[in-house]
């Protein structure tokens, strides 16, 4: 019997449509066009706007156009796993809120929060459950409203994040296609340097707490980069060789969409160029968990059968890996 691997069958991904430029950024904090563009690459981010709209919509809207486009119906769903850093609540969690907006009844779900990580670290999971033979059908979605947690007075962190989400179908492969391997890892040494502290068990929300601004994304740039740029590299690279690639056997790198600088030096460690990089920073930002899987539904139609890709992320904590898949369709 051939080993059973988890392939993704299906890609699809929604934005919200308002537009975020650094145009009307430089009416509402001291920054440029010029200045933001030239140090991230980013020109523009999609804002999720409206009361009570929450993660929950975007990962709905595009598991909607998942099922659609893959013809699968919501009961034949075994498991909806969410990687995201902003939930529409504590509990119950974005993963069963969006169950209950698409109508899937018979599946299990769950979030899973590693920041901008989140995403490797929720499709392997996924993927888990597919190689176990005990699911058929997962679906893992990347989703966040980083506007939610955005201080727009800071100028250092609110040009860089925008809204969007990205789901993937995960089904059991006996060709050899789908999920390789996987490189996972944390260092909770980074706690103090990129995170969101408020509305946590240790920072209950009082009056006091608002005033501070504990609930609102914070991070020491300088040094979070520092990391980012070797750990994320790293990770890369280490996948590479372990599994004996070449930069040639690579047909695309889908990095986590963090900075511009950070992902050419990713590349450059991989020894590929950056026309075989996927990047959609320039238009959407920063969009945490949902970076990666709004690349591959970008990119999805330059994708071929056998094709080889290394997904590879930096995240709050901090979190980090890589991960090699051979595209299944």
């Amino acid at each position: 019997m051939n080993k059973v691997t988890a392939a993704i069958t299906g890609v699809h991904g929604w934005v919200p449509p308002y537009i975020l430029d650094n145009k009307e950024l430089e009416t509402m904090v001291d920054t440029t066009d010029e200045w933001i563009s030239t140090r991230t690459g980013i020109k523009e981010r999609r804002i999720l706007k409206g009361e009570g709209q929450g993660t929950s919509v975007m990962a709905a809207e595009a598991v909607k156009g998942l099922l659609e486009k893959t013809g699968v119906k919501p009961d034949e769903i075994d498991g909806v796993i969410v990687a995201t850093s902003t939930p529409d609540m504590l509990f119950p969690s974005t993963a069963n809120l969006v169950c209950d907006k698409i109508g899937i009844k018979n599946a299990y779900s769950f979030d899973m929060a590693a920041a901008c990580s989140g995403f490797l670290y929720a499709i392997e999971v996924g993927a888990n459950f597919i190689r176990s033979g005990g699911s058929k059908k997962v679906i893992v979605i990347g989703a966040d409203k980083m506007s939610s947690v955005m201080d727009y007075t800071d100028r250092a962190t609110c040009i860089l994040f925008g809204d969007g989400a990205g789901a993937v179908l995960l089904e059991p492969n006996t060709e050899g296609y789908g999920l390789q391997d996987a490189i996972l890892k944390s260092d909770g040494e980074g706690k103090d340097l990129l995170r969101v502290k408020g509305h946590g068990s240790i920072e209950p929300v009082t009056p006091e707490k608002l005033m501070k601004k504990d609930h609102f994304f914070y991070q020491e740039g300088k040094a979070v980069f520092r990391f980012a740029v070797t750990r994320m590299a790293d990770a890369a690279a280490e996948i590479m060789e372990r599994n004996n690639l070449k930069g040639d056997d690579i047909a695309y790198l889908v990095p986590h969409q963090a900075n511009k600088r950070i992902i050419e030096a990713t590349a450059n460690r991989m020894g590929i160029g950056m026309d075989k990089v996927t990047m959609n920073i320039e238009r959407y930002g920063n969009t945490t968990g949902a970076t990666i899987p709004l690349c591959l539904w970008e990119w999805e139609k330059d994708f071929k059968k056998g094709d080889n890709l290394v997904m590879a992320a930096f995240g709050g904590g901090f979190t980090w890996g890589a991960t090699y898949l051979t595209w299944a369709y």
